[in-house]
């Protein structure tokens, strides 16, 4: 009998999420029973670094700099409030298969935070010269934003040559996503994955 994707605890085994995103595969809840699909979207969305783009609007709440950036403070509360909408694929056994992958140094969350408050950031996976990111949610205007922003500061500063949105949407459209053949992008992904890197220390 083939083994389950699944621990007996229920999440996605940590060695086959690695593998699906090396693979080009990223997982989703299906339903309120949290039956997982693997999807490898033809186009993808990524947004080039060296395209990304900052509206005139973002610029202006950059300059005021109304927000303190942290990394993986809180990653458990992140993916949480990505969670908390009326629709969402995020399902328990979804979250708590990224918060292992968290645990091992896979995926990160970039936090926007003000007076002490978690306002708004973004999860993905890093493996070597890739980012896949994953969610994002707000609690004040462009907090989320801001985290998207810092995260490509970063990954330019670390090297990293692939940011991976899986869908483009009209919202990341304004920041440069673009839509690639799914032939492309996975030589895109091949020559990230060869960097040697880290999104962390």
């Amino acid at each position: 009998m083939a083994e389950s994707i699944f621990t007996p605890e229920g999440y996605i085994r940590p060695a086959l999420l690695i593998a699906a995103y090396r693979g080009g595969l990223f997982p989703m809840s299906l339903d309120h029973r949290g039956e997982i699909g693997w999807f490898s979207p033809d186009p993808r969305g990524v947004i080039p670094l060296d395209e990304f783009h900052i509206p005139k609007s973002l610029r202006r709440t950059l300059k005021k700099n109304p927000f303190e950036i942290r990394f993986n403070a809180n990653f458990g509360e992140v993916i949480r409030g990505c969670a908390l909408r009326d629709t969402t694929w995020i399902s328990q056994r979804i979250r708590t298969s990224y918060e292992k992958l968290h645990e091992l140094g896979y995926a990160h969350s970039v936090e926007t935070w003000k007076d002490g408050r978690l306002v708004g950031g973004l999860y993905g996976v890093a493996i070597n010269g890739a980012f896949f990111g994953e969610s994002m949610f707000s609690r004040e205007t462009d907090a989320s934003k801001v985290a998207l922003c810092a995260l490509v500061q970063r990954m330019k500063e670390r090297g990293f040559t692939l940011l991976d949105t899986q869908w483009s949407t009209s919202h990341l459209a304004r920041f440069g996503c673009r839509e690639i053949p799914r032939d492309a992008y996975l030589k895109l992904l091949e020559n990230a994955l060869k960097v040697e890197t880290a999104l962390v220390p």
